[in-house]
């Protein structure tokens, strides 16, 4: 469907590199302008060169998505500029240290909540008004299987996963007579960064790359994606829906 999505606005946190890369790359591929958000400036640099080789363009925001004033900036620049927002992907989200819950620091279990939680309550937060203006309004979060799984020692990414997905479907159940639709999606094990770090004996080339599990993500982002409030799955034949 190339260019379906011209003229729209996408917000993709976590974009310069993994999962968050390859979703931008698909939605700016259809058109989009992305506003992409990422804590490297080195990194959205490169991902700002490859959109415009795509014949897109981007907006490049260098944030810490701790930084909650910054995320509330974010949506007064947005709404002065554009007057809306078409998309939103809360890509960003961290893993943590994995290791027995009594044994987690503080600081530890804080930033992950921070990441994986807070920092997307405060996008909806803050960009909702946003995607309210839009007519097709579409925001979609990446959550995982450890949120129901609950593996030993995965206690910190488990717990804030969880949480994830009962901040988005409670979103989606205050939208429901609007326009917008607020989904999550799960990627399953896919060959990135973070996988890496947390199962260093896995054969990386035995995975999806983020570039396969991102064209199902971007799908999700459409104005034709009208469900509200699922949890989809990636499946090489296509989406799994397994949750309502």
């Amino acid at each position: 469907m190339p260019n379906d999505l011209a003229g729209r606005i996408a917000v993709v946190t976590g974009a310069s590199r993994g999962i968050g890369r390859a979703i931008a790359l698909e939605l700016a591929r259809a058109g989009a302008h992305i506003v992409a958000l990422a804590r490297t400036q080195g990194g959205l640099e490169e991902i700002d060169d490859e959109i415009k080789a795509l014949g897109s363009n981007a907006t490049l925001v260098p944030v810490d998505l701790k930084d909650s004033p910054a995320i509330d900036r974010l949506g007064a620049a947005i709404h002065e500029r554009w007057g809306k927002l078409d998309i939103l992907v809360g890509n960003a989200g961290i893993l943590g240290k994995l290791s027995p819950l009594g044994h987690i620091e503080p600081k530890t279990w804080d930033e992950v909540m921070a990441i994986n939680v807070t920092a997307n309550w405060r996008l909806i937060r803050a960009l909702d008004p946003l995607l309210r203006q839009s007519d097709a309004g579409r925001a979609m979060f990446i959550t995982s299987g450890a949120s129901h799984r609950c593996y030993a020692y995965w206690g910190p990414y488990s717990v804030s996963k969880a949480a994830l997905e009962a901040l988005v479907k409670t979103y989606a159940a205050e939208i429901a007579t609007t326009p917008v639709k607020a989904n999550l999606y799960s990627p399953g094990p896919t060959r990135t960064r973070m996988r890496a770090q947390a199962m260093p004996g896995e054969d990386p080339l035995t995975l999806p790359t983020p570039e396969d599990v991102a064209a199902q993500a971007a799908g999700m982002c459409r104005p034709q994606f009208g469900d509200n409030g699922a949890v989809y799955k990636y499946a090489p034949e296509g989406l799994f829906r397994f949750a309502p």
